[in-house]
């Protein structure tokens, strides 16, 4: 029977690792406080996935892999494998000694008949222990969309960042994006169908059965006319892009995405390419959140020359919101933008123009007064001018909660950004660089950030640093809640190159209800 019960406990953990049915412990976080009789348990397994990089010749990626280290290690595994290409019968390619290897057709063994994640496709930035962080680069323009899992030891808060750097062409520059879990429903202010931009969604299916997604598409009149973005099939193990003005006639420079898995489970992630402004990926903004919680969106660096916020209501309601700019000062109003008019069902975007400055910043959104209606926002950020000017976008995301990951962080161009959103609540946390993939000591940190504040900060870096290094983030008890974005700047030829990437929780611990179980059997 004890026996048992762990068995029970092990299956729940697993099962909110892979489905997110068991609420993350996250102090500040508005899903309310936890319940008394819930145990906080590590995960036991967790699901990534990373999208096909780039179709550049002169592009290069990164993938660096990282499991914080844990009070219970234990033992695990953790990898990445490719998916097959599902807009046709070939397979996915993997890396073999830097090289490509084409696998069977329909993801299949000839031998065994068992899938490409199941079969001998080599695994990419495999981790054999917690703590210290593993890379692979490609250069290769086939580069596959990966899917892979962790478990044991290496599955609480395992983290995937992919950085790849394009030297020309539509979409140059850096674009960065943390590999992300699975899910059925995603929201994409910010996407674009305008002549000038190639935006591409990304549908990657991990499961053993089909998937069939929905695509919409919203714009400042409403639904998309022409929207042909029904019943996409995305088969097993397998990786779909869809251009995004390929789903509607009309040319619109600011939209949302709407991306709904009707039949199984995806990820998604848009990767958006422009002539003047180079390219990055739009990840999904946090759910549309509601009245009572507010939208925060970190990270805005001080040297942006250019700030978009694209922001949708998507449900019946109109919604009205309270604009701040949360600075080093304290927060302020942005100039002639004391609140902001959403209209049910269409996209509104607002250039903020220089919005910081000088100063690094992050934007806050709170509904005003009698306003309850559910919101979605995303900032696009340039930096730079001219032909020198690069672009990236910054989702509205959740708190940091428990502890939040960056995987990708080299000896230069690391900035990581804090912002403690509530006014007399002062977040302090404790930031953690570890040692480098190719050596280093750790190193840690601990700022206190005013609240209503941001702080943006050069991150402590390895003493004897080697490669790249993970970061990781943890408010101390009794913090205010905080939120936190990494910027990884990698100019090149003149250029601003760089990327943000939020950090949510980790999702490294789970709670899990208690009641009725025999607390001393838990240690047995």
């Amino acid at each position: 029977m004890n026996r048992t019960t762990m068995s029970l406990i092990g299956a729940v953990a697993a099962l909110a690792a892979v489905t997110g049915v068991a609420a993350v412990a996250a102090p500040g976080d508005d899903a309310g406080t936890a319940d008394s009789k819930a145990a906080t348990l590590p995960v036991q397994r967790s699901s990534l996935m990373c999208p096909a990089p780039t179709s550049s010749e002169v592009g290069e990626t990164t993938y660096t892999a990282f499991t914080p280290k844990g009070a219970k290690a234990g033992k695990g595994s953790a990898d990445l494998r490719a998916a097959t290409d599902g807009r046709s019968d070939d397979a996915g390619k993997t890396e073999k000694g830097g090289k490509a290897e084409k696998d069977s057709k329909d993801g299949k063994d000839s031998k065994d008949g068992k899938s490409s994640q199941e079969s001998g496709t080599k695994p990419v930035a495999p981790l054999k222990a917690p703590g210290t962080p593993v890379t692979e680069t490609t250069d290769r323009s086939d580069a596959p969309a990966l899917i892979g899992t962790a478990d044991g030891g290496l599955a609480p808060g395992w983290s995937v960042q992919q950085t790849t750097e394009v030297s020309a062409g539509t979409g140059r520059g850096v674009l960065g994006t943390a590999c992300t879990a699975p899910d059925t429903d995603f929201w994409f202010p910010g996407a674009s169908t305008s002549a000038d931009r190639q935006d591409y969604v990304h549908l990657t299916n991990p499961d053993d059965t089909a998937a069939v997604v929905d695509l919409k598409l919203y714009g400042k009149d409403g639904a998309l006319k022409g929207t042909t973005g029904e019943d996409i099939q995305v088969p097993p193990h397998s990786s779909v892009p869809v251009l995004l003005s390929t789903l509607s006639d009309s040319r619109d420079a600011n939209v949302t995405l709407h991306v709904t898995a009707r039949e199984g489970r995806v990820g998604a992630a848009v990767q958006a390419g422009d002539d003047k402004l180079g390219g990055d990926w739009l990840p999904a903004a946090a759910d549309p959140a509601s009245a009572t919680s507010g939208l925060v969106l970190p990270g805005i660096p001080a040297d942006a020359s250019s700030v978009r916020l694209v922001a949708m209501a998507p449900g019946s309601a109109d919604a009205d919101l309270k604009v701040q700019l949360a600075t080093p000062t304290g927060a302020i109003v942005p100039a002639g933008l004391e609140t902001l008019h959403l209209k049910s069902g269409s996209t509104t975007a607002v250039d903020l123009k220089d919005l910081t400055k000088g100063e690094a910043g992050s934007l806050i959104l709170t509904p005003a007064e009698g306003s309850k209606a559910p919101v979605a926002a995303a900032l696009r950020v340039v930096r730079g001018k001219g032909s020198g000017q690069e672009m990236a976008f910054i989702p509205a995301t959740k708190p940091v909660g428990t502890r939040a990951t960056a995987a990708d962080n080299r000896a230069k161009g690391s900035t990581l950004s804090l912002v403690a959103p509530q006014k007399g609540k002062d977040a302090r946390v404790k930031v953690t660089a570890s040692a480098g993939s190719g050596g280093g000591s750790t190193a840690t940190k601990t700022y206190t950030v005013k609240g209503g504040s941001t702080l943006a900060v050069q991150p402590p870096r390895p003493s004897g640093l080697k490669g790249a290094y993970a970061l990781t983030v943890e408010p101390a008890a009794g913090s205010g809640p905080v939120y936190a974005a990494r910027t990884l700047a990698l100019p090149h030829g003149g250029v601003q190159g760089f990327t943000v990437q939020t950090l949510p929780d980790d999702r490294g611990l789970v709670q899990v209800p208690t009641a009725g179980w025999n607390m001393t059997v838990l240690n047995d």
